[in-house]
């Protein structure tokens, strides 16, 4: 007997997933959040800015695991942006999940690409944890009541000294929309 293995069509497998939680976990933070944020900077002074954030999902990432769109703005300034103008009021950050790290458009504090470790704690919580130029950035983000909220805490170290630490509640208002085209990575 003869075995005809070689005639019949091999299909094409498919690419391994890796990291599906933090895939899973990211996905769910798509939608529309009020982010009410509140900074703490080193020199005492606190200051109050509501944000507006939008996180989606582009529907062919053109590399890494999955590809994320997040766009901000703010919703109530309370003078914030007047008193601390090195901040950026609205803008659009690509950023593309490869395995265990996050590859961002842009950096937290920096205009400059950025690439973030990701530690996962649980189901619901990750860590990121960014270095580039003077800055050291520990941001912790956790998904509360069914995703319906997710609380953030983020520290800001500029050459060893801790100069920024913020606490973000905020609160899902929309749900995820369709996944965006690949033509619109920037």
């Amino acid at each position: 007997m003869s075995m005809a293995s070689s005639s019949s069509p091999v299909a094409p497998r498919p690419r391994i997933q890796l990291d599906s939680n933090l895939r899973r976990w990211f996905a769910r933070n798509l939608g529309l959040w009020r982010s009410r944020r509140l900074y703490f900077f080193e020199d005492g002074e606190s200051l109050r800015v509501d944000m507006m954030l939008r996180v989606e999902i582009f529907g062919e990432p053109v590399e890494g695991d999955a590809a994320f769109r997040f766009t901000w703005w703010p919703e109530q300034e309370f003078e914030f942006f007047l008193k601390k103008p090195h901040y950026v009021p609205s803008g659009t950050m690509d950023a593309h999940l490869c395995g265990h790290q996050l590859s961002r458009s842009s950096g937290y504090l920096s205009d400059t690409p950025t690439t973030s470790q990701i530690r996962q704690v649980d189901e619901h919580e990750l860590i990121f944890e960014s270095h580039y130029q003077e800055w050291d950035i520990l941001e912790h983000t956790r998904l509360v009541d069914q995703d319906r909220f997710r609380s953030r805490s983020i520290y800001s170290w500029k050459n060893g000294t801790l100069s920024v630490a913020e606490t973000h509640h905020e609160i899902r208002l929309e749900e995820a929309g369709e996944p965006l085209p690949q033509d619109a990575i920037s």
